[in-house]
């Protein structure tokens, strides 16, 4: 059930697309830029708001990688492993950064839901291979010490806007 805060967010969000169904990506792109990932509880108040199916809705956010049903960190860490990146060495770096967070594959969020560490297959930047992005912002000629140091700004970066 979505709270009222919530419903009156999506409301905003709907409307602002002006209940286009046609618009069902736009309006799930709005919602993950506001909470981090696709919540289940709101892709079925959008589904009965643009008079959609909640199979349809879940179709949509399931085709495309770039939406997430997981809750997901305030810094979202994608680590590069295409040919480039792999032969340029990017599997000590996601190692690194698997040490500093304390996160696996299988559980990719840390606890206090601060860092999300992903791998991608590639990240369009095989030029300055091995790289990472943090939020979408490229970090070029990774190693793992720099993983450390990205990793140590980010921390004191948070720290500092709490």
């Amino acid at each position: 059930m979505v709270q009222k805060e919530e419903q009156k967010k999506l409301d905003a969000i709907l409307k602002a697309h002006h209940y286009d169904p046609a618009s069902v990506i736009a309006v799930m792109q709005a919602i993950q830029a506001e909470y981090r990932y696709l919540p289940e509880e709101m892709l079925r108040y959008i589904a009965k708001k643009l008079k959609l199916s909640e199979a349809k809705i879940y179709g949509v956010a399931t085709f495309y990688e770039n939406f997430s049903l997981e809750p997901k960190g305030k810094y979202v860490i994608k680590v590069c492993d295409g040919t480039a990146c792999h032969v340029r060495k990017s599997i000590p770096i996601l190692e690194e950064f698997r040490a500093q967070l304390g996160v696996s594959a299988e559980k990719p969020t840390t606890e206090d839901m601060l860092f999300t560490l992903e791998t991608v297959s590639c990240l369009g930047a095989c030029g300055l291979a091995p790289v990472c992005t943090v939020n979408d912002k490229v970090h070029p000629a990774m190693t793992p010490e720099k993983a450390r140091e990205l990793v140590a700004e980010l921390k004191e970066e948070a720290a500092h806007e709490v």
